[in-house]
């Protein structure tokens, strides 16, 4: 009955001119065909679509069936001959539409696809969409820019796998996908490349210009995502191969080079709205800094590279990536921004990169970026990772550079246990300074007393929180124990001997101080929670703490005097350092009070 309808239809049409075409022929053609295709009788539409009779008529209303022709594709079982006529079908109407609206049908399902299906559909009309837009002669750059956009829309909410068993299972067969799309795009990439060797003065930048939005928000989804190690068991890990696929289209179209180190952004559109102006500058830097990330870790396209660059000028070139990765919270991205980091920094030896760096605003904000990693990542691989890194940032500056960042540190790193870090760093180049036979005046002097100044102190004074800075306070009180022992008052070349007195005011008396009323209010606490213990643990009193916003797990009176004795330990630790610290003092002073009487 279907195929009877759409033959009638097909009759009438045929004594038909093609401007004689109506409205109602288009939706009577379109229901029959729907029909024919619902009931199961795929194979008898196909020879109507391959009647060559029939030649004028599918130009322009096959497009029509599009819809229908998917749906019902994804109906049949894989093995179904339904299936597969179905799937010639859309290959003959590839063939013999009008491209512009078999164009426009082909976006129209890709864009109403989601969830599941989206894979499934994009991948099932790739090939008859660049069949299409191959035939465009008018807007040929912007069907396609267009079509690599919608089909990036699509993709961009997909979860993308990132364990070796989520890539292989590849549940929503995005990694399949995603070098689908690229094989999609390679042809119009290579249209740009003979079009720019035929003419050294190419001006069509239409269509590169598209290839290149395609391939930054590629960088972006999935590949800043993407777990980009080799997997062990994986003949071909398929997001390297589609990162190698980007990279080849960049360098193709002469873009690679000017990407990485002009930061060239392409054209971007101007917003009047500011919002959407932020977010493609966003959007940009995330698809730069994985750029640098496959290149200078991955090593995709490094041989591309002309090896003329120094050590310090990558460093300085990735800084800018190496932030905007690190200010991420996702473990893919930071992970990626530590590792960009950490290849810069394995270039270059020790001591050799110049602390006029420092003037530059990255070289600052990183290491405090880093900071941030160390003490609030919640991951702690990722925590002890970027401490290293800090520690190998440190170890390639000259001492002037050391100096400036060990004051810059001080001063905005607001954490305890970063400072003792950085005091002990300091401790270590003081030591350099002292046994090496060249002087080095930054550790030495007036430089550093200048930095004593930030680190034999206490915060607030006697009120200071010696438990929340008990780090702080060892590394300090074990640098002036170190100073007093290796420095003589008749050679100070620290200068610790002049500063004594400044030191005592600022630091050794209200640290005193700040003891004895902190273990005096812990022994208070110690002695009270003794006394109620009994009627705690006959009302099954616990108590409840709360750590960053997270309800902890209750505290039994025995577990809270434990916290109060270990506090009281740290107390006398830090009691025991100081005395020894003023009995080394007191020695000294006596020592040359001796000699010059």
């Amino acid at each position: 009955m279907a195929v009877d309808e759409l033959q009638a239809i097909i009759q009438r049409c045929q004594v038909l001119e093609e401007a004689d075409f109506k409205g109602e022929d288009f939706n009577l053609f379109q229901v029959a065909g729907q029909k024919c295709l619902e009931d199961g009788y795929a194979a008898q539409l196909l020879e109507v679509i391959q009647n060559e009779k029939n030649k004028v008529i599918i130009k322009n209303m096959g497009w029509n069936l599009i819809s229908p022709l998917v749906r019902c594709i994804f109906t049949y079982k894989q093995e179904d001959d339904k299936r597969e006529h179905c799937l010639k079908i859309l290959d003959q109407l590839a063939q013999l539409c009008n491209p512009k609206e078999l164009f426009l049908g082909l976006l129209e399902q890709i864009e109403q696809t989601s969830g599941e299906r989206v894979c499934q559909t994009v991948m099932l009309l790739l090939q008859p969409l660049q069949t299409v837009l191959l035939k465009l002669q008018n807007k040929k750059a912007y069907s396609v820019g267009l079509s690599l956009a919608m089909i990036m829309n699509q993709l961009t909410p997909l979860p993308v796998p990132y364990t070796k068993q989520q890539i292989q299972e590849d549940k929503l067969g995005l990694c399949q996908c995603c070098n689908a799309v690229v094989d999609f795009a390679k042809p119009f990439a290579n249209e740009v490349v003979k079009n720019m060797e035929k003419s050294s003065e190419y001006n069509d930048m239409e269509l590169k210009e598209e290839i290149l939005k395609f391939c930054m928000k590629s960088l972006k989804y999935p590949l800043l995502t993407a777990q980009l190690e080799q997997l062990e068991g994986t003949e071909v890990h398929p997001f390297r191969h589609f990162a190698t696929e980007i990279i080849d289209i960049l360098w193709n179209i002469r873009e690679l080079i000017p990407l990485v180190f002009l930061h060239r952004k392409g054209k971007s559109p101007h917003w009047e709205n500011q919002e959407f102006a932020d977010i493609e500058q966003k959007n940009s830097a995330d698809s730069l800094a994985c750029l640098s990330y496959l290149i200078f870790v991955q090593h995709f396209g490094i041989d591309c590279f002309p090896v003329v660059f120094s050590p310090s000028y990558l460093l300085q070139c990735n800084m800018t990536h190496i932030e905007v990765l690190l200010k991420r919270t996702e473990e893919s991205m930071l992970s990626k921004g530590l590792d960009l980091f950490e290849s810069c920094l394995l270039r270059m030896e020790d001591n050799s990169l110049l602390h006029q760096y420092l003037e530059f605003r990255d070289f600052m904000n990183v290491p405090q970026d880093l900071v941030k990693v160390m003490t609030l990542c919640p991951i702690e691989h990722l925590r002890k990772k970027s401490l290293n890194i800090l520690q190998l940032f440190i170890d390639k500056f000259d001492a002037e550079g050391k100096y400036t960042l060990f004051r810059c540190l001080l001063k905005t790193s607001n954490h305890a246990g970063v400072e003792g870090y950085i005091i002990k760093n300091i401790k270590d180049q003081i030591h350099l300074s002292l046994t090496k036979a060249c002087d080095n005046i930054w550790f030495t002097g007036h430089h550093l007393i200048s930095l004593l100044d930030l680190v034999l102190l206490l915060p607030e004074g006697a009120e200071t929180d010696l438990l929340q800075n008990s780090d702080r306070i060892m590394a300090s009180l074990n640098l002036l124990r170190y100073l007093i022992i290796k420095d003589c008052e008749s050679d100070n070349q620290t200068g610790v001997w002049t500063t004594l007195a400044k030191i005592e005011q600022n630091f050794l008396k209200p640290l005193h101080v700040g003891l004895n009323m902190s273990k005096a209010h812990y022994e208070a606490e110690i002695k009270n929670k003794k006394e109620n213990r009994r009627e705690a643990h006959r009302s099954n009193t616990v108590c409840s703490l709360t750590v960053s916003g997270e309800k902890m797990p209750p505290m039994t009176t025995e577990m809270q005097l434990q916290v109060l004795h270990s506090a009281l330990f740290t107390f006398d630790l830090i009691e025991s350092v100081l005395a020894r610290v003023e009995e080394l003092i007191e020695v000294k002073i006596k020592a040359v009070m001796d000699e010059n009487s």
